[in-house]
């Protein structure tokens, strides 16, 4: 697999891409900082959204199982 990646892209490709990720995820940690008060603002119980998601794809599951058979 190494061999793969180090013919697919040379040294600076790769160098680029490592830095650019780097940078990439500190303006993340840094505008989700930035913007940390307005989300327990304005997204206060989204946590139970997700739980009502994760129900009802694992009841489609559950029936889909069920009706296989």
């Amino acid at each position: 697999m190494s061999q793969i990646i180090q013919t697919m892209f040379s040294q600076g490709q790769l160098l680029f891409a490592g830095c650019f990720f780097i940078a990439f995820v500190v303006a993340m940690i840094f505008a989700y900082r930035k913007d940390a008060a307005l989300h327990r603002l304005f997204y206060k119980g989204n946590y139970k959204i997700l739980i009502g998601f994760g129900i009802f794809i694992g009841l489609l599951f559950l029936i889909k199982i069920f009706f296989k058979r």
